[in-house]
């Protein structure tokens, strides 16, 4: 059989091995479960130290070479990856439905968004990289962007493909080659979907690496003195010590981090319209998103109807396997994720929340939960749930609402509804936030657009759009002139 006989996303092309210069057998294993029904989906290599070490001497062995190719050829490739998605959208589907647990619609976005992301990298390349500076006596004098070298590249399990290839594609196309570190729960839509796209595309060998595994991969990319930068994307415990770790060698390190984030639902609110957009951003992918509204804070005027709603929704939602059935919710991606959401509602509960609708599970299957009641101190307020959890808090006043979304110490996401626009940028303006939606609720992500937190969920670095330019190459100053110059010494 020939190469061009192998189905695209045949498993026996990964089955227990890395993409480490190439597909390759690595020393250990493990089987990948679907998160819905426990199957095992297919099984792949699980990285070692070493493999990190040596994916990152090929890299950086590689980079010159690859930055040196025409910007045309570069361009080429990040647009045919963008056609094979395309061409490949049917199995991909299935694949991040499959070992992520999300619904088609959410896999489609994920697709989506990646295609949009391959078609920016493209672009990149064309883009000025620099600027003329004013000089004095016949001296050009420019600032250019250069690559950093090599970009270590750590994801979650979350939306994977987005959250690995927005960081993997503007890398490359900056001229930096890349090791990137899929969540070991996700490596096929995190990181090997990627490897079999770009492999196919022309990406020259070595350029790409992808190694699932574990922390010690993580601190190992964030200590090797081949890797110059960390794009690490997860939880904020997580990204301290990464960004600590990745501090103490001096690297550049960009971190998206969790986030608690707020829904302002002013007085003047459409009630229908705010219950609609409070339930997509709690629910969406079983809450398992950086952006994912975490508190939902209510005029009280309001909050009883808003409240009503809300329950309604999370009372029939259905919730089941998104492989099989038609369903608004699928699995949390773990047990142990499971465990941890019902531990911090039980919490709650204890605490003084009310449960409102939900609060209990079958298999990984949450239902969706409403808690009212809530208060600053409980877990539910506190605390990124990373579930389908709908935490519901209301205040009398503007200057209230403003405390209690600043009660945190993320800072991702905020939404706010109001009929009024302008009250509701007056408001917003009073509450740090990387992203801010007027009258809409808190998750949205395009592939141009500046992407990122602050406080605790994130060190103020960017992914998309013009950001690409910062995070991923570094100013060099150069000046030209036509000979030497005579110095008096």
């Amino acid at each position: 059989m020939g190469a061009n006989d192998i189905p695209f996303l045949n498993t026996g092309i990964w089955n227990g091995k890395l993409f480490l210069g190439g597909w390759n057998a690595a020393t250990s294993a493990r089987e990948i479960l679907e998160p819905a029904t426990g199957a095992v989906l297919t099984r792949v290599g699980i990285a070692t130290p070493a493999d990190a070490t040596e994916a990152a001497k090929r890299a950086k062995a590689a980079q010159a070479a690859w930055v040196a190719l025409p910007y045309e050829q570069r361009a080429a490739i990040f647009r045919k990856a963008a056609a094979i998605i395309e061409r490949e959208t049917e199995g991909m589907t299935q694949w991040i439905v499959r070992e992520t647990g999300c619904i088609p619609p959410k896999a489609g976005v994920e697709l989506h968004m990646a295609v949009g992301i391959l078609h920016e990298a493209a672009g990149m390349i064309t883009q000025p990289s620099g600027l003329m500076l004013p000089s004095d006596g016949g001296r050009i004098s420019l600032a250019r962007r250069v690559p950093h070298g090599v970009v270590g590249v750590i994801s979650p399990f979350n939306f994977p493909l987005i959250l690995s290839i927005r960081a993997v594609a503007p890398a490359l196309a900056a001229g930096n080659t890349v090791v990137l570190k899929p969540d070991p729960q996700t490596p096929i839509t995190g990181g090997y979907l990627i490897a079999r796209v770009l492999e196919e595309a022309g990406l020259p060998k070595d350029c790409l690496q992808v190694l699932p595994g574990g922390a010690d991969v993580g601190q190992t990319m964030c200590a090797d003195p081949n890797i110059a930068m960390i794009s690490f994307t997860g939880s904020t415990a997580a990204g301290r010590s990464v960004g600590e770790l990745a501090g103490k060698h001096l690297k550049k390190v960009t971190l998206e981090l969790g986030g608690k984030n707020r829904l302002i639902i002013l007085d003047d609110a459409d009630v229908d319209l705010a219950a609609s957009c409070a339930a997509w951003g709690a629910y969406l992918h079983q809450g398992q998103i950086c952006m994912t509204t975490g508190v939902i804070l209510v005029h009280e005027k309001i909050a009883a109807r808003v409240t009503e709603q809300m329950i309604g929704k999370a009372t029939h939602l259905p919730v089941g396997d998104p492989a099989t059935q038609q369903v608004a919710l699928g699995p949390l991606i773990s047990e142990r994720q499971r465990d941890r959401v019902h531990g911090i509602v039980e919490d709650s509960i204890k605490q003084g929340a009310h449960l409102a609708a939900g609060g209990s599970y079958e298999g990984n299957f949450y239902k969706p939960t409403v808690l009212t009641n809530v208060k600053p101190g409980m877990r539910c307020f506190d605390e990124e749930v990373f579930g389908p959890v709908a935490s519901i808090v209301t205040f009398s006043t503007e200057d209230e609402a403003v405390s209690l979304a600043n009660n945190t110490e993320y800072g991702l996401s905020l939404g706010v509804i109001s009929a009024s626009v302008g009250r509701a940028m007056a408001l917003a303006n009073r509450i740090p936030t990387g992203l801010l939606h007027i009258n809409d609720q808190t998750v949205a992500d395009e592939p141009h657009i500046p992407f990122g937190g602050r406080g605790a969920s994130g060190n103020g670095g960017r992914h998309g759009g013009p950001a690409n330019w910062e995070e991923f190459t570094q100013w060099q100053w150069v000046t030209i002139k036509d000979s030497a110059p005579r110095y008096p010494f």
